[in-house]
């Protein structure tokens, strides 16, 4: 039977429903409280209401520490949206292309949490935080957003902060020959009584996780930080943490096993879709970020391609130029002629081709090239493609209904 311990503070108190999974969660206690005297989104009957507070700033939630804090920094400077902070030690900040916004540094975790009250508007953060702290990141938070979706992932691929939640257990001892989470299921040793012992900091995605793959009989420690040593020290059999490289984990002797990544994660820009609605300018604004954002990454994995080529018409050197499979660009080459004076007259003996590639394909799409008669090339990189509308604004659009 699982183990909660549920306290909290709001303007009315309710019974929670029980859990729905058979694990159980030691030392686990949720604490809600309406803090922030900005905000106006309280509890009413056991729900939240749909109300926002009134103001005119739209607030921006930022990671405050760590390396996506700088990476999330780099990514507004490239999209010419660079954050402005007077004093590194204050918690706010501007970004003075978005004169309406206000920059608030938080912990990931915060962010989210301040996206589902209603004091920020936006916000970036990694997936998994979304997942654990969001909509369904607590029971508490699920049980008073139930059919109320509150938070939408604006753009869901914002290329860094890439990690997965993945499991780990020792390569020695009774784990010595366990390499896949069927494997671990199925270990004669996980009772009622010896239950298999889980420290991590994910209390909500790791229960979900165990119960939708058959492990009856688990119990999770929370904790922060090391986690690695758990197993050496005794305190855990498993650990469910974030994983990069994977080499801290080799380093203290766990490994990750087959069937035991839980999520894989990433920088997502969210936004509140209360917000969207229903502030002034919130839209907008989130449309230009999200425009800006888009042209910025697709460029990046982009290199612009110029050469000229003989010919004897644009539509004869085009046809040469997209009978090769990795020089279609875009939406097709652009194909000018080069005039030159020769015997008193203007002719057009060379075209200049100008197309997009790939930066993965570069080299091959040079020598594509200079197979069908380029010469002269020149690579530029990019740092906008802006599309005629982003998918991604469209797919927003059909979220809110509108």
């Amino acid at each position: 039977m699982s183990q909660f311990s549920t306290a909290f503070t709001a303007a009315s108190s309710v019974s929670l429903p029980p859990p729905s999974f058979n694990v159980s969660v030691s030392k686990r206690s949720f604490i809600y409280c309406c803090s922030s005297s900005q905000s106006r989104t309280t509890v009413v009957n056991g729900k939240f209401d749909g109300k926002i507070f009134e103001r005119d700033e739209i607030r921006f939630g930022l990671p405050s520490k760590g390396r996506m804090a700088g990476d999330t920094l780099d990514l507004l400077k490239d999209c010419q949206l660079s954050v402005k902070q007077v004093n590194p030690r204050q918690y706010v900040a501007q970004i003075p292309q978005l004169s309406n916004v206000e920059v608030w540094f938080q912990r990931p975790k915060d962010i989210v949490r301040k996206l589902l009250s209603g004091d920020l508007d936006l916000g970036i953060v990694g997936l998994d935080t979304v997942s654990e702290y969001g909509r369904n990141g607590t029971l508490l938070l699920q049980y008073f957003y139930q059919g109320d979706e509150d938070l939408i992932i604006v753009h869901d691929a914002l290329k860094y902060g890439d990690c997965r939640l993945s499991l780990a257990i020792p390569k020695y001892g009774i784990f010595e020959n366990i390499n896949s989470l069927k494997e671990l299921a199925q270990m004669p040793r996980w009772t009622i009584d010896r239950p298999l012992r889980v420290a991590t900091g994910f209390t909500y995605l790791g229960p979900k996780f165990m119960q939708e793959n058959g492990l009856k009989h688990v119990i999770f420690s929370t904790a922060d930080g090391a986690l690695e040593a758990a197993p050496a020290m005794g305190i855990a059999d498993a650990i469910l943490d974030l994983v990069s490289s994977g080499t801290t984990l080799r380093e203290n002797n766990l490994k990750e096993i087959e069937g035991g990544v839980v999520l894989e994660s990433q920088a997502v820009l969210v936004a509140s879709r209360k917000a969207l609605i229903q502030r002034k300018g919130a839209l907008d604004t989130t449309h230009e970020i999200l425009e800006r954002f888009e042209a910025h990454l697709r460029a990046a994995d982009q290199f612009m391609v110029t050469a000229n080529m003989r010919g004897s018409s644009a539509k004869e050197v085009a046809e040469r130029v997209l009978s090769q499979p990795l020089l279609s660009g875009l939406q097709g080459p652009t194909v000018s002629p080069v005039l030159c004076k020769r015997d008193g007259k203007v002719a057009a003996d060379y075209y200049a081709i100008v197309i997009c590639v790939p930066k993965k394909a570069l080299y091959k799409s040079v020598q594509q090239l200079r197979a069908i008669g380029g010469s002269g090339v020149l690579i530029s990189p990019l740092t906008y493609i802006f599309d005629e509308e982003t998918p991604r604004w469209r797919e927003l659009l059909s979220k809110l209904g509108l």
